[in-house]
């Protein structure tokens, strides 16, 4: 008895300890970001680094509003795209998938998962960029292509969390609609899907700060304008694009700002995170 006291505080301070190390990592992430970005809102001014239209490093000119809404014009188009898809897959493979046909489905979902992003880019330059140049014309690197392959992209984190969060639904739930005469469509999309519904959230989230955070498939289909995204068939650059382009050679205040656009995407994905931790706590209630 004694032991196992032992063991269950051990574990206790093991566990404690982990949780520690991962607030302190972003604790660290964040102070390290601030420290490099905020000389450069100092010199630039926040009002003209947030909603400057022109990014010109070499006439000293650095507003991130074309990447800003560039980030959130693709990684809605993607959400669009996978969210739906996402969950009714997950659905489908929790719920109605044949335990034959299961076997063979969900390892092509792992292993879409497992394809790095430079394949889905390569893909995406190949295949799609010529496709949506043909069908819609344009030059094909666009927002439309970048939200269409980021919305594949995100399936698997989507599809892995909320398919764990429909098995994860007691059967009592299920068997009682069935009881209550409910067909297995019905018994499914009006008891089952609710009940996971936070689990589902959180596949969601994940899958949304995979695409907000992705940068190097984005660069090979987006386009890589920093203008004004006026249309989806037009190129647009993103804020971690932006990032992996440029830091390479940036010097001085270019260095900075490019700091500061990281802060900027840090914000906008902490931003994310309490609004689901809102709707978490809203569901609760």
């Amino acid at each position: 008895m004694k032991t196992n006291v032992f063991y269950e505080r051990w574990m206790q301070r093991v566990f404690l300890l982990a949780a520690c190390v991962s607030v302190a990592a972003v604790a660290l992430i964040c102070g390290f970001l601030l420290a490099g970005g905020i000389p450069a809102l100092r010199e630039i001014g926040l009002r003209d680094f947030l909603l400057g239209r022109v990014w010109k490093p070499g006439s000293d000119h650095y507003g991130v509003l074309p990447m800003i809404l560039g980030s959130i014009y693709i990684t809605s188009g993607a959400m669009l795209l996978g969210v739906p898809l996402g969950v009714l897959t997950a659905v489908w493979l929790a719920r109605f998938c044949p335990e034959t046909m299961y076997h063979r489905a969900k390892p092509a979902v792992e292993l879409l998962a497992g394809i790095p992003s430079i394949v889905f880019g390569f893909f995406g330059l190949m295949v799609m960029v010529p496709l949506v140049r043909q069908l819609l014309g344009g030059s094909g690197r666009s927002i439309l292509t970048a939200s269409l392959l980021l919305g594949v992209m995100i399936l698997p984190s989507i599809i892995g969390v909320a398919e764990s969060a429909l098995r994860a639904v007691p059967d009592s739930y299920y068997e009682g609609a069935l009881a209550l005469g409910a067909t297995h469509e019905r018994a499914v999309f009006t008891v089952v899907l609710p009940a996971a519904r936070s689990g589902i959230l959180a596949g969601i989230v994940l899958g949304l700060g995979r695409a907000a955070g992705e940068a190097t498939a984005v660069a090979m289909v987006a386009g890589n304008q920093t203008a004004m995204p006026y249309s989806l068939l037009r190129g647009v650059r993103t804020l971690t694009t932006n990032i992996i382009m440029e830091m390479g050679y940036a010097e001085g205040l270019h260095r900075q700002a490019l700091f500061a656009v990281g802060a900027v995407l840090f914000l906008l994905i902490l931003l994310i995170n309490l609004w689901a931790g809102r709707m978490k706590e809203g569901e609760r209630a």
